[in-house]
């Protein structure tokens, strides 16, 4: 029998009472069960309230989907008692007010979800029917899904400011006037030995001298505004006036313009390849701000004009938003008076993108565009805090891996007897250290800023890229120490489904993390739907403590049960084992199978 088959699943949940299942589903076409577990029981539950009640099914379906409480508190007791005794997936309700809650019988838990896992492996979790695989499932058309990620500017060093758009999205900031700036500073600061040895660290620092100089003009500049005073006379002088005419060059194609900037951009990319592969990541092409099309410009422009919403004031292009009753996104500035083209015209977006993206959604409908406006969402993320923009406090990114790397490597290498049976240990600290920077980034909310900190970065607590490391070493650890291998503990289950239940319906610690295991579906799914990467982590976290629960209680080894006992034992942790890896890897983490530090940096166990 399998359960990659409706077939299948059936003739497994009727080994333990359920009988009729594809008919059920055939009621029902809106369930996942192939692929979601929990919709198994969420099915055989509607059904039979859909018999006591007379509801319609869906509608029934959609509700125990979804949190929420019955408007009628006789009805729950109603159905409590109406309820069918003995039903081999789920306990007798008992109603609690307005609320009905149900609870699943544990018997059947390990028997159904553990052959899942098993069959499905890596994919347990993934919903073929969505997204790119959509053409897969009832003939719908087939979806694009277009990413990009990161912001880093060239000709800067790649910082911790850009972790965030690298892990979540944005492209390259290969565009702007911060590149006029850049090529002014380095007609004066500039130095080809320096470049030659090592060539992102001289430009930062070339960047760093003439910002230095120019944030005097800015602040000459803010000083007029904020005083109502005209700052025209004041930008079109000095190192304003410098930085300004060469982004026109650049607008305008002048070939040494042209030819400086490509040179920039060429040795920032080669720098970037190789952060980018620590984290794991892989470009095909590079794109940025600077493949905007001068003609896609024009037309977007004339496409304003033609609207009536685009005005010239003070020689700048603007877009007055309350005068079209959008309160709160003033007046933006869409082409300044220097002639050359903002944000908006690029599509690319700052540090603050809320406002920025309201101005673009509201730009197109006044450009008579809703069909599209009405199509896009705008997903943000907040900042790490510490990270000057203007370079005055920035750490680079490759020296924040290197130091996670070394710190890792360190408490390692404490213990010399397990050290020296790690095949690659700087590989090992890599993964770890990079798990420990890339899991502070996404444990709360992304709309949340966050402030960077190094050293809980590497805290070997709990909730954090180390802990969730150790974690997977830990429960890879037992079946090495069983001598069992993942295939022979696999096929067992598969095998003998039956003989789980044995083992786990009446260990409350057992029953929970099959439950947990049971979740991760749906757990995968409401990322995708609220597009927090957060939620999974947290799941990975409430996984990794139900298991360190079970160490104690279940054990593999040492008991003299016999092999059968062993094997399903072991199959409770390769399943959790399983998720865990499945859901790390969803993340961008590469879990590592053995001797990751856990406890305080005093106080570690070793795998």
């Amino acid at each position: 029998m399998s359960t990659l088959t409706l077939a299948g699943l059936g003739s497994l949940l009727t080994n333990v009472g359920v009988h009729d299942f594809q008919s059920l589903c055939a009621d029902i076409p809106n369930t996942r069960t192939l692929s979601r577990p929990p919709d198994i029981y969420r099915l055989i539950l509607t059904i039979l309230l859909a018999k006591l009640t007379g509801c319609d099914a869906t509608l029934i379906y959609e509700s125990i989907q979804l949190p929420g409480t019955l408007p009628n508190g006789d009805l729950a007791v109603e159905l409590a008692t109406s309820f069918p005794e003995n039903h081999p997936m789920l306990q007798n309700p008992t109603a609690s007010g307005v609320h009905l809650p149900f609870f699943l019988t544990p018997k059947p838990l390990s028997h159904l979800i553990l052959p899942c896992v098993f069959e499905r492996r890596e994919a347990y979790g993934r919903d073929l029917t969505l997204g790119l695989d959509a053409s897969m499932a009832g003939g719908e058309r087939r979806k694009k899904v277009v990413i990009e990620f990161s912001s880093p500017n060239i000709a800067k060093e790649f910082h911790a400011g850009h972790l965030r758009s690298t892990i979540i999205v944005n492209y390259l900031g290969d565009w702007g006037k911060q590149f006029g700036l850049l090529a002014v500073g380095w007609q004066r600061f500039g130095s080809e030995e320096l470049l030659s040895r090592e060539p992102l660290k001289h430009l930062l620092g070339v960047y760093a001298q003439i910002n230095a100089e120019f944030k005097l003009e800015e602040e000459e500049s803010k000083r007029a505004r904020a005083e109502g005073r005209d700052t025209s006379e004041i930008e079109s002088r000095g190192l304003y006036a410098e930085r300004n005419g060469y982004f026109r060059r650049m607008e305008k194609g002048d070939a040494d313009a042209i030819a400086l900037w490509r040179r920039f951009r060429d040795i920032s990319i080669d720098r970037y390849i190789a952060t980018y592969a620590r984290l794991g990541i892989d470009f095909d092409k590079y794109s940025g701000e600077s493949q905007v099309k001068s003609a896609t410009v024009d037309a977007a422009e004339s496409a304003l004009k033609e609207s009536g919403v685009y005005k010239e004031h003070d020689g700048s292009w603007i877009i007055d938003f309350e005068k079209y009753g959008f309160k709160g996104l003033g007046t933006a500035v869409v082409r300044g008076r220097t002639g050359s083209t903002t944000y908006l015209l690029r599509d690319v977006v700052s540090c603050e993108q809320d406002l920025y993206f309201k101005r673009v959604f509201r730009t197109l409908e006044l450009m008579g565009r809703s069909d599209l406006a009405g199509r896009l969402q705008h997903i943000n993320f907040g900042k790490v805090l510490g990270m000057s923009p203007r370079l005055g406090n920035v750490q680079l990114l490759g020296d924040i891996l290197d130091q996670s790397r070394d710190a890792m490597h360190d408490v390692m290498r404490r213990n010399t007897t397990k050290y020296a049976q790690v095949e690659d240990p700087v590989s090992v600290a890599e993964s770890v250290g990079i798990s420990a920077v890339m899991v502070q980034d996404m444990s709360g909310k992304r709309i949340n800023n966050y402030p960077f900190d190094i050293t809980r970065m590497t805290s070997f607590e709990r909730d954090t890229g180390p802990y969730l490391q150790y974690s997977h070493a830990r429960v890879n650890s037992i079946l090495r120490k069983a001598g069992l291998s993942r295939q022979e503990v696999a096929e067992h289950c598969l095998r003998s489904p039956t003989s789980l239940e044995e083992h786990f319906s009446d260990t409350p610690h057992c029953v929970n993390l099959l439950r947990l295991i049971a979740q991760y579906p749906d757990v995968t799914v409401a990322a995708l739907r609220n597009l927090e990467p957060s939620t999974i982590l947290t799941y990975l976290f409430r996984l990794t403590h139900q298991l360190s629960s079970c160490y104690d209680v279940v054990q593999v080894t040492g008991t003299n049960e016999g092999r059968d006992v062993m094997l399903s034992r072991a199959g409770l942790y390769e399943g959790a084992r399983q998720v865990l890896e499945n859901g790390m890897r969803l993340l961008g983490l590469i879990p590592v199978d053995r001797y990751v530090p856990c406890g305080s940096v005093d106080s570690l166990a070793f795998i």
